[in-house]
């Protein structure tokens, strides 16, 4: 073998390996945006009647009423971040905690306007889950698994939504 044929080689192992951690990338995305979002569901679950108070006097919501943004917004901060963690629908959850953090910073768009660094923040958030939901959840995800099994059960190599 030639050196140019060795060249090409060398750089097709390392694209495998890039690839390989390309997939550890997406899964280390899709863990920290859930842990963020679930802790916060967290915090709001372990005392509803402080989260109601704080959904009527600083998160302003201006679609729904206090009880509706408090419950909503905490059923999606526990509920689409396991989602997210697993990759099962992972574009979905990705979507859904989008609006869950765009209405986030509408909603508390009074504190957040004047502190960068928690804008910044959810700017951040925005833009990880923007990658599960342009990439998809990546290959160490339920989603990708289940299509696998989809595709071999069918015949064909089904392709994940």
């Amino acid at each position: 073998m030639n050196a140019l044929g060795l060249s090409i080689d060398s750089v097709n192992r390392l694209r495998g390996w890039l690839d390989a951690l390309a997939h550890v990338l997406d899964l280390a995305i899709r863990l920290h945006v859930a842990n963020v979002f679930f802790k916060s569901g967290l915090t709001k679950i372990e005392d509803w009647d402080k989260t109601v108070f704080l959904f009527q006097e600083e998160y302003r919501v201006p679609w729904l009423p206090p009880e509706a943004a408090a419950f909503l917004g905490t059923f999606g901060e526990i509920f689409f971040p396991v989602l997210l963690a697993l990759g099962l629908a992972g574009r979905f959850a990705a979507a859904s905690l989008s609006v869950v953090n765009v209405v986030a910073v509408i909603g508390y768009w009074h504190v957040l306007g004047t502190n960068e660094a928690a804008l910044a923040g959810h700017f951040y958030w925005g833009a990880l889950l923007l990658v599960t939901l342009l990439h998809g959840p990546g290959k160490l995800s339920l989603d990708h698994w289940l299509w696998r099994w989809i595709g071999s059960r069918c015949g064909t190599s089904a392709r994940q939504p």
